[in-house]
């Protein structure tokens, strides 16, 4: 009976310790700094999206970033009214040109793109872990 307790003891010694050591962070916490260049997501969220022929095509409704790759994308709504009938696509970062106006103190989102262009791309739904 003794060895069984001795033996529990240390394997605890051992298990407990391995096992907190997985759930603590690699690093230590980094910080960067914000350049006049950076844009938060609470700039972009919300923006039509415009045109070359500035017409309306859309709206950007979410940031797609992963840990490995930064913005992988920008989800964007196209077509319904009032929310119901939209069309959600996800669109490659480099597709946007999202930039802020000095003159007029308000951030810009364009692309290169029609409105049946983005209702015919594959569709981005917001379901399983995706949705809110």
């Amino acid at each position: 009976m003794r060895n069984i307790f001795v033996g529990a003891v240390l394997l605890s010694a051992v298990v407990i310790p391995a096992f907190a050591q997985t759930t603590t962070p690699a690093t230590e916490p980094r910080f960067v700094s914000v350049t006049d260049t950076s844009v938060l997501s609470s700039n972009v969220v919300g923006l039509n999206v415009l045109n070359a022929g500035d017409e309306t095509v859309g709206e950007i409704k979410d940031v797609v970033a992963s840990k490995e790759n930064g913005i992988e994308g920008f989800v964007v709504s196209v077509g319904g009214f009032l929310g119901m009938g939209e069309h959600y696509v996800v669109v490659d970062p480099t597709a946007l040109a999202i930039s802020y106006d000095t003159a007029n103190k308000k951030w810009q989102a364009r692309m290169n793109a029609t409105a049946d262009q983005l209702k015919a791309a594959p569709a981005f739904t917001y379901e399983g872990k995706w949705k809110s």
